[in-house]
């Protein structure tokens, strides 16, 4: 990055956050400020990006306890609601607006991070469908064609993928993503797979040269051939829901 000699920075509305592995924590712990054009920045442990929440120690855990916290203050709201399709329609807004913002970068997240959005996910199903704490969410899920956090997390990247491949939408993201030379001929029904890169950190691994691949790779041949966006749409989420 470069900066001119004369750009002052608002000190009111600029942080500081440190992201890196364990042992570039421990380097950096004496260091409670950075100097950026003549300005000193105060070193904060969190701070947002684009309404996500971001904090050095935590990860991912951070923005997953928030987006939990806004959908169980929006599902206590919704018991005040009288008709059931006005529940749905709030619940449907709370779920696209909240559980699936951002939701890309939880991809490889631990299983207790996934456990803290599904529990909020699973109290919204009970509301809309009138049903007690203690029922099983799973049914009510299927009822309601919504699909697991986990599982939507896969669909968004799958998506895309699909787009940066097909489309000029992501010109920057196409240049992260390469197409696997295969060891033998294809069959004319396949499509090529994506090249895995090696990373040396499990930083890396979350990066989308990373990702996206994974995701790819992972999905039938009958989904991965699909020519347009709309038949890869609805196969792919008959395959998700299969699968859970």
């Amino acid at each position: 990055m470069v900066l001119h000699n004369d750009l002052q920075l608002n000190t009111d509305k600029s942080e500081v956050i440190f992201l890196g592995t364990a042992p570039q924590f421990q380097s950096a712990a004496n260091i409670l400020e950075v100097e950026v054009a003549g300005t000193r920045l105060q070193v904060a442990l969190k701070m947002k990006s684009l309404g996500e929440g971001v904090r050095s120690t935590e990860g991912v855990d951070c923005h997953a306890k928030e987006v939990a916290r806004a959908c169980n203050y929006h599902i206590c709201a919704l018991r005040t609601l009288l008709t059931d399709e006005l529940a749905q329609t709030v619940a449907c807004s709370i779920v696209a607006s909240k559980l699936d913002y951002c939701n890309a970068m939880l991809y490889s997240a631990p299983a207790a991070t996934f456990d803290v959005l599904q529990r909020a996910q699973n109290n919204l199903a009970r509301v809309v469908c009138q049903r007690g704490g203690r029922t099983d969410a799973r049914p009510l899920l299927r009822s309601l064609y919504w699909l697991p956090v986990k599982h939507r997390v896969t669909y968004k990247m799958a998506m895309l993928t699909f787009k940066t491949m097909y489309s000029s939408m992501q010109a920057y993201l196409n240049d992260l993503i390469k197409t696997a030379v295969p060891v033998g001929p294809l069959r004319s029904s396949d499509t090529p797979l994506l090249n895995i890169p090696r990373m040396r950190t499990e930083f890396a691994h979350w990066s989308f040269s990373v990702v996206a691949p994974h995701t790819w790779n992972s999905l039938p041949s009958d989904v991965r051939s699909c020519p347009t966006v709309d038949p890869f749409k609805r196969h792919l989420k008959t395959h998700l829901f299969r699968q859970s």
